[in-house]
């Protein structure tokens, strides 16, 4: 099944033996610009699955852009010795490395430092994301960074790398030299299309020229920003087209989105609400006129979507960042004929690219092995097999049974409800959310495989724990909603958990006191106004959703904006009394009023299920077992950290 996936395909001189890459996205795996260990064992775990080009993030290579010390930095020597070890750790898996040469331009916002950066463009131009007005590129700056590209390759192409791919997308500084909108300069950089392409061309042909043809060597292009700038499609094939025709690439890689305002940033990373595969159709349209392959990602998580691409002859290779963050072994699955296994990236964007945004190492949701492989390596069978209970089938008290069992415990998981999933069984019923029930769904599977007893329907008494005699028990109860301590009159509150599933009617006219501040509000919001109510969401934070990553926000709050969603931030509710809903502002005090309310939504702090704190107490047994509580029974947060909690509480009995 999907044998097209696992053909081989000729990258130039680079023979690549399937259609699966790996592309590139920032890990802050990096330090000081240089490779680390933890980068070598993030990217040879992706290598060991069986994926057949790992692309590396895009690298810094000229002092005029010198972000962080995340970042990779190829304009040193330094870079190569831990380039080579990457690239030969990879190799021994049969896996193709290239690396990207990457430089921002315009779109920095703070130096490695927090200053403003002294940031450089083809001309003085400002993006709407960045808001730092750039520094036009001196005639000689320009051609210095061509120059800069081509030395950058030559210490790839030292420290083994297959081959190189130049950034020329989203925005970035070869896209604002292309684009007339970015580029109002007078000299041979700028004005016409052969002038506006002459900065790319240059940095290819140098390129070339400089690693011979012994390696691969292509380029990262946007078809559409997503602005109202961009450049339009026709010109970007044409640039495309020119550029094969000076026969110094080897393939092209289409991506979506721009870095230049938020409503573009989105579709760099596009998150579960937006549709799968979406970018495939532009990677058609350049196949269509170029000879050379053409790579594709976007939103390509199932490998029947990746197959039917290739079929569809709209791509020659697929890249799938995500789907490898949340399971590295995505390749091997396919390979053994076990794609019903693979763990399925659900587009959240909460720890892959919410770490990045924050500057902290990549991982995953549902694979929290994902940047940290030096600390969780290969599993294990234990020692001595132990009997564990783990009460609550939420995700993380799922993900803990899971784990045990695959270190050869025997494992017994309990839960009070009909069905596994805790409260993922409410982020799903969201829209734009269903994704988000995959987390479900691909833990059953592996409870399912691993052999777990799951009985569901169930709680926990001393009775039962005397019949399994557990040596280790997890409590995952998880948590429990609670309404703010607050008068409320003439008013009906309720708990945005009994909204999404419906236990309550709601009056035409809604406020949401969203203390939480995170998907609940939005979603809750976005839910009622979809249903025809009038809704004023009422955040404590200085924006809706703060606590998640911008790029899933900011999708978000644009459609409560389509929807006429009134938004009202830093305000913290006080009471109500004749349908009149009190709260205060936080910064200045004074009141904020809402009048002529039906129904009062509180997105309020959950509390931990305290249900089984008589076991820290009393077992009632002969042999007390060892206790360890886990996610929101500890205290509430996030699926990430129950996942994080199960998995880590379950490797811990080894």
């Amino acid at each position: 099944m999907y044998e097209n996936l696992l053909e081989p395909i000729d990258l130039g001189p680079a023979r690549i033996p399937n259609r699966i890459f790996n592309p590139p996205h920032g890990t802050t795996l990096g330090s000081e610009g240089v490779v680390t260990d933890n980068l070598i064992a993030y990217h040879e775990a992706r290598a060991r699955g069986g994926v057949g080009l790992i692309i590396l993030e895009g690298m810094a290579f000229h002092p005029s852009f010198e972000f962080e010390s995340a970042y990779l930095n190829a304009g040193r020597d330094t870079i190569i010795p831990g380039l080579k070890k990457l690239a030969r750790g990879c190799r021994e898996h049969g896996t193709s490395v290239f690396g990207q040469l990457f430089h921002a331009g315009r779109a920095v916002r703070y130096t490695h430092d927090g200053s403003k950066p002294l940031i450089y463009s083809p001309s003085d131009i400002p993006d709407d994301r960045y808001r730092v007005v750039p520094r036009p590129m001196p005639n000689e700056m320009v051609w210095e960074v061509i120059d800069s590209y081509a030395k950058a390759a030559v210490r790839l192409a030292e420290a083994d790398l297959d081959g190189v791919e130049i950034l020329a997308s989203m925005g970035y500084l070869i896209a604002q030299f292309l684009n007339p909108a970015t580029n109002r300069r007078e000299d041979e950089f700028g004005g016409s299309f052969e002038n506006r392409l002459r900065f790319l061309r240059e940095t290819v042909t140098q390129t070339r020229k400089a690693i011979g043809q012994g390696k691969a060597l292509g380029i990262r292009i946007t078809l559409d920003e997503k602005t109202e700038t961009a450049l339009d499609p026709d010109e970007v094939i044409r640039i495309c087209s020119a550029l094969e025709e000076d026969d110094d690439l080897d393939y092209f890689s289409v991506i979506a989105g721009s870095s230049s305002s938020p409503g573009s940033w989105i579709h760099v990373f596009p998150p579960m609400a937006i549709p799968h595969a979406y970018v495939a159709d532009d990677a058609a349209r350049l196949k269509n006129a170029v000879s050379k392959p053409v790579l594709v990602a976007g939103r390509i998580n199932q490998p029947q979507t990746a197959s039917e691409i290739l079929s569809d002859g709209k791509a020659d290779m697929i890249g799938m960042a995500r789907a490898l963050i949340a399971d590295p072994e995505f390749v091997n699955k396919v390979t053994q004929n076990k794609s019903d296994h693979i763990r399925a990236c659900i587009g959240c964007n909460q720890a892959c690219v919410g770490h990045r945004l924050t500057h902290h190492a990549i991982s995953c949701i549902q694979n929290p092995r994902t940047g940290r492989e030096q600390l969780f390596q290969n599993i294990q069978p234990s020692q001595s097999t132990k009997t564990v209970m783990v009460i609550g089938g939420g995700p993380g008290g799922m993900k803990a049974a899971v784990t045990a069992a695959e270190h050869g415990h025997r494992v017994v998981l309990f839960e009070q409800q009909a069905r596994l999933g805790g409260q993922v069984n409410l982020a799903e019923l969201l829209p734009g959310r269903a994704e988000f029930g995959g987390v479900t769904t691909n833990l059953v599977h592996e409870l399912e495989r691993n052999s777990v007893e799951v009985c569901l329907n169930s709680t926990v008494s001393s009775e039962t724990i005397n019949e399994f005699e557990p040596d280790t028990i997890i409590v995952a109860t998880g948590a429990v909603t609670r309404l703010p301590e607050v008068e409320v009159n003439d008013v009906e509150l309720v708990h945005a958990w009994s909204v999404i599933q419906r236990h309550k009617k709601i009056g035409q006219n809604v406020v949401i006191a969203d203390w939480a501040c995170d998907w609940t509000g939005l979603g809750v919001a976005h839910k009622l106004a979809q249903e025809g109510h009038h809704v004023r969401l009422l955040s404590g934070a200085s924006i809706p959703g703060e606590s998640i990553p911008g790029i899933v926000r900011d999708q978000w709050i644009g459609e409560l904006q389509s929807l006429n969603v009134e938004l009202i931030n830093f305000a913290r509710f006080f009471g109500a009394q004749d349908r009149t809903a009190f709260f205060q502002h936080m910064i200045n005090g004074e009141p904020i009023i809402c009048e002529n309310v039906d129904t009062i939504v509180s997105c309020y702090a959950p509390q931990s299920n305290r249900g089984c704190d008589w076991l820290f107490e009393s077992t009632g047994t002969h042999k007390r077992p060892t206790l360890i509580e886990i996610g929101d029974a500890l205290i509430p947060r996030t699926v990430e950290e129950a996942v994080l909690d199960g998995f880590q509480a379950a490797w811990s009995l080894q």
